[in-house]
């Protein structure tokens, strides 16, 4: 049974193991399942116009199952309201090509759900590398948001605890860029936190991305 890494910055290390690996507009190698999108931290206005048309042409290619990661970044130093409208652009985008969309969101989840209550989008959002509390995870999850959660699980404790309130449903797995865990083991930690074997969180991760992909 396959292991699902829903974003991921490198390829599958083995057979069992489909990734979704995460590509940019200047990117140019596209033969393995990917989503792509405008990250906040990289936004570029004199760029913006065209990046956006790469975007929308690679959301046609069969290999593309999401748009991201894109979404909104206090930290960053790029214009905050730039990057909500950078943002609203790739939801629309989302939209028009029913692809799900995977959100880097920093210290922004009011104004994350304040866009999503206005847009009233149909595509599943996933919150990737979910690492807050689980009044944040709560409150994602009853505004419809999927959080995916990385190899910070392994070793954060106040992550763990989380994990172990939320419900499957609502979850998936991922590595991000991390160099030190591979995917399986976030299985293995996230099925002791569960209390069920790593074949059961399998098939249920299976399902949560077979009904948010449509694959």
């Amino acid at each position: 049974m396959l292991f699902f890494d829903i974003h991921t910055h490198k390829k599958a290390s083995s057979e069992n193991i489909f990734s979704i690996e995460n590509k940019y507009p200047n990117d140019t190698y596209f033969t393995n399942p990917f989503s792509i999108g405008i990250h906040p931290w990289f936004i570029k206005q004199k760029n913006l116009a065209e990046e956006l048309l790469i975007i929308e042409e690679k959301l046609k290619d069969k290999n593309c199952f999401a748009l991201g990661e894109c979404g909104l970044d206090k930290i960053s130093s790029i214009d905050f309201e730039l990057q909500k409208e950078v943002f609203k652009k790739q939801i629309q985008l989302s939209e028009k090509h029913q692809k799900p969309l995977i959100i880097h969101c920093v210290k922004a989840h009011q104004e994350l759900v304040e866009i999503k209550k206005k847009l009233k989008p149909t595509q599943v959002w996933i919150f990737h590398g979910f690492n807050k509390n689980f009044q944040v995870a709560d409150s994602l999850i009853r505004y419809g948001i999927t959080l995916s959660f990385g190899t910070a699980v392994i070793k954060n404790k106040n992550l763990q605890e989380v994990v172990s309130k939320v419900n499957i449903s609502s979850l998936l797995l991922e590595t991000d860029d991390a160099i030190n865990y591979n995917i399986k083991e976030v299985y293995q930690k996230v099925s002791e936190l569960k209390n069920i074997e790593v074949e059961e969180l399998q098939q249920k991760i299976k399902q949560n991305f077979k009904n948010i992909f449509k694959r």
